[in-house]
């Protein structure tokens, strides 16, 4: 079994989420493989920048973890952290991205494609206390 690890970040702006339309067709938040010598904050940093153009202060050294298997024989790990853009015009990586946007933070679970991000939105939110 390969073993793959990505980083990422549920980014808010006021009271809005930073979301992603992949181009194999779901919702969901940034993220990407972690690259050598690169720490898993970095990844978050660096990936919502690539995917999104905004740049992002992590907020919280707290991280919520989904893991699952893309494909046969890969176990994939996905953390992420909770982070405030610091920059809000979103130009999305139009190879990996087909459409990024600021989503109303009572709609995200309405965007969200998986389970298992809708967990990891709602941890989230406790973990900033909202109810």
């Amino acid at each position: 079994m390969n073993k793959e690890t990505s980083c990422g970040a549920v980014c808010f702006y006021k009271n809005k989420v930073l979301m992603i339309h992949s181009v194999y067709g779901h919702w969901g938040f940034p993220k990407g493989h972690v690259e050598k010598d690169e720490t898993y904050k970095q990844t978050a940093i660096r990936e919502v920048k690539e995917e999104c153009n905004i740049d992002i202060e992590i907020i919280s050294d707290t991280y919520f973890t989904n893991t699952y298997s893309p494909k046969t024989n890969v176990i994939k790990d996905v953390h992420y952290f909770i982070a405030k853009a610091t920059s809000t015009k979103i130009i999305n990586q139009q190879i990996e991205v087909s459409e990024a946007k600021w989503v109303d933070i009572e709609d995200v679970m309405d965007v969200l494609t998986f389970d298992i991000d809708k967990e990891i939105f709602l941890k989230t939110m406790r973990a900033l206390s909202y109810d």
